[in-house]
């Protein structure tokens, strides 16, 4: 019975570590980059801000398609593609690849911001991010 409960205990803390470590990774790359900290409410701020598309004039924001609530599975807006709860509290591998992580702000800041993110808005979401 003991092996049972020991088995998950270690797969949640391993994932954790995952997460952990990729997140590290991807801070010290922030601090190379001469961010020197990051705000979780500047993260939330601009998770929520509504940016407007200058060829359709619609307005977007990173909620458009993950959600007001992180746990939930989102919707992309224009393929009606279903998106994975961002939250790792719910989705173990969320926040775990350096290189997935690099790619998804890459694509998405540029569709929802009109630009690639900065290294402090990366820090600043991703801050906001790893606590849901």
């Amino acid at each position: 019975m003991k092996k049972k409960i020991v088995v998950p205990l270690i797969l949640l803390l391993s994932s954790h570590t995952i997460m952990a470590d990729a997140i590290n990774d991807m801070f010290t790359q922030y601090q190379q980059q001469g961010v020197s900290n990051a705000s979780e409410q500047t993260g939330k701020t601009l998770w929520n801000k509504k940016f407007t598309d200058k060829k359709t004039g619609k307005d977007r924001s990173c909620t458009s398609c993950h959600g007001v609530d992180l746990t939930k599975v989102g919707k992309h807006v224009r393929t009606g593609k279903k998106i994975n709860p961002m939250a790792p509290s719910v989705n173990k591998k969320s926040l775990t690849d350096v290189k997935n992580i690099k790619k998804w702000f890459k694509r998405n800041c540029k569709w929802t911001l009109g630009r690639e993110c900065s290294a402090q808005e990366q820090a600043d979401i991703l801050t906001y991010l790893k606590n849901q």
